[in-house]
């Protein structure tokens, strides 16, 4: 990194354009997961009429719940069929995707500011590191916005 020319009002204005574009991410998710829902408690069973009606014997085991970033039920599995097993499975299997996307996209926005901060006041080596932690998704690097004690 031979030499740092950076204008603070112009990162400024492109995180606040990528913020807004991982918000609208974040709402695409959202609303993924709850049509996902929706899809797999109306999916139905594979047994025909009012076959479908018959309640179980014995004890029943709950269906697989996948959890969000936050350990809320993001999907749960109400229907027995094989499309709601299907969506379940496909929901488990993206939640690692899904919260990659939402890690970057705030690794991202945390690294730029503070990496701006950081060279606002006069430290290089600090911008380097806050650029470094962004680059290898480090959050709770990012996350201290303290900094060195001047």
């Amino acid at each position: 990194m031979a030499s740092w020319d950076i204008q603070p009002q112009g990162v400024q204005g492109q995180l606040k354009v990528v913020g807004a574009h991982a918000e609208d991410l974040g709402d695409a998710l959202t609303t993924l997961l709850a049509d996902l829902r929706e899809a797999a408690g109306a999916a139905g069973t594979a047994v025909p009429g009012s076959q479908a009606a018959t309640l179980p014997y014995g004890p029943v085991m709950p269906g697989p719940t996948l959890k969000g970033p936050t350990g809320a039920s993001v999907l749960s599995q109400t229907s027995s069929g094989p499309v709601a097993a299907a969506l379940v499975a496909y929901a488990a299997g993206r939640s690692k995707d899904f919260k990659a996307m939402a890690d970057r996209c705030q690794a991202a926005v945390l690294g730029a500011a503070k990496a701006t901060n950081e060279y606002v006041q006069g430290d290089l080596e600090a911008a380097k590191n806050a650029q470094s932690a962004a680059r290898n998704v480090q959050l709770d690097a990012l996350k201290d916005f303290g900094g060195k004690q001047r």
